[in-house]
């Protein structure tokens, strides 16, 4: 980084990073979760499961949304010589940071299976949908406004997922082009050649 650039995440790509890995982990606990019987039975952890599925999804996806408003309102441009991070970089270093805390929700919805079946898999993939929701919804602000929302690296938490947390003080926008990431943080589809 040259002359006081920045290093620069995208938003959306940061809150999808744990969308799949939450859903496959949740949806491979579910599977196992339902071959135990378990104290509940299967009938009443998957309907339990259920209910915490979709709210568990409505609350992530609506959770500090103020906060990505307000800080997308003041969003500064950036600078020509702050850093754009690839998407996979960014996705890399969410899923390392949080490796330990994925496996070890693996492993607590595994061992509630016992107890309720199904239920906590339906959790972490409820989470999971619900990133992919919050993500959806930066993605459609983004197209709305024809500006994508980047975040300074060194800003976010250690396990590089906390895009809107204590520490981001402001945003950087850039052209809906900039970038290897589509509005959402989807991979950006490439033009077909004519």
């Amino acid at each position: 980084m040259a002359r006081g650039g920045q290093g620069l995440a995208r938003v959306a790509v940061v809150v999808r990073a744990g969308a799949a890995p939450l859903w496959w982990l949740g949806v491979f606990a579910t599977g196992i979760g339902v071959l135990v019987p378990g104290l509940t039975g299967r009938r009443i952890g998957v309907l339990a499961g259920s209910a915490l599925f979709i709210v568990a999804a409505a609350v992530v996806a609506t959770v500090r949304r103020g906060r990505y408003t307000a800080l997308a309102r003041s969003a500064a441009h950036a600078g020509k010589h702050d850093v754009l991070q690839d998407r996979a970089v960014t996705l890399r270093n969410w899923r390392r940071g949080h490796r330990w805390w994925l496996l070890l929700a693996f492993l607590a919805a595994l061992g509630s299976a016992f107890a309720v079946p199904a239920a906590a898999g339906l959790l972490m993939a409820g989470c999971g949908a619900g990133l992919w929701l919050k993500s959806a919804w930066i993605g459609r602000r983004e197209q709305a406004e024809d500006a994508l929302l980047w975040v300074r690296v060194d800003w976010l938490a250690d396990g590089a997922g906390r895009p809107a947390g204590k520490a981001v003080r402001a945003y950087r926008g850039t052209g809906i082009a900039a970038g290897d990431a589509a509005p959402g943080g989807a991979r950006r589809k490439t033009a077909a050649p004519v």
